[in-house]
């Protein structure tokens, strides 16, 4: 399910190969959506390596949730899985030049202002890095949102666009104008 009022963005899914890329669009997106395209592949390589941790290591299950967040000066995104088992950071001069994992925390730590991690009760943690936000999205979400009159009521809805369920295991092609 995906859920994104005007700040906030959620989407719950299996982490597995397929849905990593979904989500990397989705993120993509909405970072556009919100003007805030300079963030845009930083938020995507960091989401795609805690996605990718939680498809390599978590256990009993690969379901997750990823948020987004859009704070007053800064871009909080993070991972929520179900094993409480807290990461185990490697010295990326401990990683040998050619291996094909161990890198991902190096990286979110070298591409966002802060990252952590953090146990979330017995069932599971939570890994999040904050991004900064330009200094034009920052007045751009202190200014309150316009309101325009209508002759007619407009209809309300409680979601923008579409509901999603990437929880599924089984190939869902997505679609999507978004490159990336």
């Amino acid at each position: 399910m995906i859920s994104h009022p005007s700040r906030h963005c959620t989407v719950e899914l299996q982490a597995l190969p397929s849905r990593i890329g979904q989500v990397r669009r989705i993120v993509s997106a909405q970072l556009r959506y919100w003007h805030l395209d300079p963030l845009i592949d930083r938020a995507a390589l960091g989401v795609t390596e805690l996605l990718t941790n939680v498809h390599q290591h978590a256990q009993p299950d690969k379901t997750c949730t990823v948020e987004i967040e859009l704070l007053l000066d800064r871009l909080m995104v993070s991972v929520h899985d179900h094993d409480p088992r807290l990461p185990v950071v490697e010295e990326i001069d401990d990683v040998a030049p050619l291996a094909t994992c161990g890198r991902g925390l190096a990286m979110v730590a070298a591409v966002s202002e802060s990252w952590g991690v953090r146990p979330d009760g017995e069932s599971g943690k939570v890994v999040w890095f904050t991004l900064p936000t330009p200094a034009a999205a920052r007045a751009a979400a202190a200014r309150p949102p316009r309101r325009t009159v209508l002759d007619k009521p407009a209809h309300r809805f409680t979601d923008i666009g579409p509901r999603v369920d990437l929880r599924r295991p089984e190939h869902a092609p997505a679609r999507s104008a978004v490159v990336g």
